[in-house]
């Protein structure tokens, strides 16, 4: 059987999906290798909501480094893009996020000289499928598929479709499958993890799928992707109190996205700014060592400097850990796409603004952890020769020592910078 490479961009949702065409590719008998020069087929699993720039210059770089092998594009495929990447290559198949459970077929149709476009958008689970996961102890579980929003600025609704949230059992099993398999964190993630079973009556039950998980009889640890402010201010209550059981990271990823009202509306986010303020204090009332985490773009199309100075003002105001800073770009498709646009150096200014900015505040914060001591989870193999382990808060910790994947260990934390706490080994 032939060799096949994997690449993957995007967000925890696009790795899950690699890991399982990993395993559907392994079952139908092909060997995964690590190497891009080794392999004779190339599956690229691209992610297409920041804009194609990306992508395409993958593809682009995959088809000048290995021109004769051959390629197939998978994941968040928009209509605009696949003219682009013909214009690259018309001998490339596609499987997109919603057939990449075919990956076996169009691997094989496209050696035996068939190209596949599977391109038509199917609501099917996306849970209890074999996988190969890229942490060992690290399980993804997705919960949705789709997104109840259709934000002007965002690509996900034409790319992923109507919400689609799967059974609460067949998520339950998902996550025994991982545990047994050795994972010590399970990732439930999504496009708007608040939006779950909102099609199916419109009741939100997000707090009751966290109780399913979370009697598991296993020791783990759950972190909770994220949650859009309209979708989490009808179940706030209930969610503060699923976060105060002792098997929840506290760590809150709640996008704001801009801190004024009217660039909001503009955006269609269905929420207002004063409505992620009181979601935040409300969970550091309750979990005051609670990590933050928050998105925001800039630059959005008519955005005035004082419209922008309301987010810097958010911002300082409430002061996340983490910030996932985007400047605005257009997706094809998109309303926002046809507003008239700023211009490209008032976009780059501000991002250095913020930036400068939400550095002071991040490393604020993360000097407070100085002096800390307790435990961490090793989940990540860091850079010289150090390790990445996570504390109940979810804060990344560097640690250098003889560990390895899922080591629970006693740390004391002796600095801090923006992204991360240091530690040493504590008895």
């Amino acid at each position: 059987m032939a060799n096949v490479h994997l690449i993957t961009q995007g967000c925890s949702s696009n790795l899950r999906e690699s890991e399982i065409m990993t395993g559907l590719l392994q079952n139908s008998g092909y060997e995964i290798v690590n190497d891009e020069n080794d392999a004779e087929v190339n599956v690229v699993n691209i992610c297409t909501v920041k804009g194609d720039t990306t992508a395409l210059r993958e593809i682009r770089r995959l088809k000048k480094s290995n021109p004769n092998k051959k390629l197939i594009v998978a994941g968040c495929i928009t209509e605009s893009i696949v003219p682009k990447i013909k214009q690259i290559d018309e001998n490339i198949s596609f499987v997109n996020t919603h057939n990449f459970g075919k990956i076996s077929a169009v691997v094989e149709n496209f050696l035996n000289g068939t190209i596949l476009e599977l391109l038509d958008k199917k609501y099917e689970q996306k849970v209890n499928l074999p996988s190969v996961r890229k942490n060992p102890v690290v399980g993804i579980v997705p919960i949705l598929n789709g997104c109840n929003y259709f934000c002007t600025f965002c690509s996900t609704k034409l790319v992923k479709g109507k919400l689609f949230s799967y059974p609460m059992y067949a998520i339950r099993q998902d996550v025994k499958e991982h545990l047994k398999a050795g994972c010590r964190e399970i990732w439930v993630t999504s496009n708007d993890t608040g939006a779950y079973m909102v099609e199916q009556g419109g009741k939100q039950r997000l707090v009751e799928l966290l109780e399913q998980i979370l009697s598991v009889p296993i020791d783990f640890k759950l972190r909770l992707g994220m949650l859009n402010p309209g979708n989490t201010m009808p179940i706030l209550n209930e969610l503060i109190e699923a976060y105060k059981h002792p098997k929840m990271f506290k760590f809150l990823h709640i996008p704001i996205q801009s801190g004024n009202n009217e660039i909001l509306k503009l955006m269609n986010r269905q929420y207002k700014a004063e409505d992620f303020i009181k979601v935040v204090e409300a969970f550091r009332k309750e979990i005051p060592e609670i990590t933050i985490s928050t998105d925001i773009i800039v630059g959005f199309p008519s955005e005035t400097e004082q419209q922008f100075e309301d987010s810097l003002n958010l911002l300082k105001k409430i002061k996340p850990d983490v910030l996932n800073l985007s400047r605005y770009a257009a997706r094809e498709g998109t309303i926002a796409a046809k507003m008239k646009q700023l211009a490209t150096n008032t976009l780059k200014d501000r991002s250095r603004m913020m930036t400068k900015i939400y550095k002071e505040i991040a490393l604020s914060n993360n000097k407070k952890w100085v002096g800390w001591q307790g435990k961490i989870l090793i989940d990540e193999k860091g850079k010289n020769d150090s390790w990445v382990g996570r504390n109940y808060c979810y804060k990344p910790v560097v640690i250098k020592g003889d560990f390895k994947l899922g080591d629970e260990i006693q740390v004391k934390i002796t600095d801090a910078t923006s992204f991360d706490l240091r530690g040493e080994m504590w008895n």
